[in-house]
């Protein structure tokens, strides 16, 4: 099984990418061939300030590093340094329909966001989609968010399969147990960094999180039979954080009417603080070697190539761009 999944390099990650995806990459080590990808080609899509990118990159190494990402078990690279990704990307691109790209939900979304719309808002499915195929990939770690993406990424592998002959697998998605985490002052939308005091970041202090933790919203407006969508937040992130047993502890005590929102949170804040608190050591451990991060993410980068010039060479043939070579 050959397994890829992908980050934008957006600076630090919070616990939001961390259930989302992180987590099951980790998972994952040793199931089969893992690829994780740095995809800074996808973060060209918003304005950025150019100078901030190779921080940004090196931010979102050292943080996968610190979770867990094993060298020895994945390879760990950046998406621009193996340029069959934008070579895939215009093949795929003659496979994809106009209103397949219209049709995305994360296209209407970050649109209505922004003052001038670019291209490569519009075509991100299609990089996205050669990303995990060009690498023939089986299985994707996401979030529920990405799901869409996938399932266009299957469309386009049999499109390209039908009329080319076939070359690249369907890509089956691999969810977590916490697939979406909403912000913590305002769980009716996603946890984002742009959205101040939604988001725990993994290098966040001890203090910094238990109070974020502390002040998460709960109940909203009138009361209903159903849970609330603060209260489903923090028993998602229970899920992420906490043994079996405490989240059992807590379901009990809200079926039973008798839930303590402050014993909830204080326990949260506390179980999160013990799984992040060895990950803030070890990125620190790993932020003093820097040339160590550029040397796992350039061997990467060199192996997975190897696989890359595979791919496009069987593409360029079952597409007849085989003139004079």
């Amino acid at each position: 099984m050959r397994i890829f999944s992908g980050i934008q390099p957006t600076g630090a990650i919070h616990i939001g990418n961390y259930a989302g995806a992180i987590q099951n990459w980790v998972r994952m080590q040793g199931e089969g061939e893992c690829l994780y990808s740095i995809v800074d080609y996808h973060a060209l899509t918003i304005p950025y300030e150019t100078a901030e990118m190779p921080r940004r990159v090196q931010e979102a190494a050292l943080d996968l590093l610190a979770c867990g990402i094993d060298p020895e078990k994945s390879r760990l690279f950046v998406q621009s340094q193996v340029p069959e990704h934008t070579e895939l990307t215009w093949v795929l691109s003659c496979c994809a329909s106009i209103g397949e790209l219209n049709r995305m939900t994360q296209f209407k979304e970050k649109s209505e966001r922004v003052d001038f719309i670019n291209a490569g808002l519009f075509t991100y499915p299609i990089l996205m989609a050669a990303d995990i195929l060009l690498y023939k990939a089986d299985t994707v770690p996401v979030g529920e968010d990405q799901l869409q993406h996938l399932e266009v990424t299957r469309v386009f592998a049999r499109r390209f399969n039908s009329q080319f002959g076939e070359t690249f697998p369907e890509p089956q998605p691999r969810m977590t147990t916490a697939p979406r985490i909403m912000a913590l002052n305002d769980p009716t939308r996603k946890m984002s960094k742009s959205l101040e005091g939604s988001a725990i970041m993994l290098s966040d202090s001890d203090e910094v999180i238990l109070r974020h933790v502390k002040r998460a919203v709960t109940d909203v407006g009138a009361k209903t039979d159903e849970m609330s969508p603060g209260v489903k937040n923090l028993f998602t992130l229970l899920k992420v954080f906490s043994p079996a047993e405490t989240v059992a502890h807590f379901q009990e005590q809200y079926e039973a009417g008798n839930l303590r929102y402050k014993e909830l949170k204080e326990t949260l804040g506390q179980d999160m603080v013990d799984t992040l608190a060895p990950i803030r050591q070890r990125r620190e451990e790993l932020a003093a070697r820097p040339s160590q991060i550029c040397e796992i993410l350039h061997e990467s980068a060199r192996q997975v190539r190897q696989l890359a010039r595979e791919t496009m060479a069987e593409v360029r043939q079952k597409l007849g761009l085989t003139a004079c070579s």
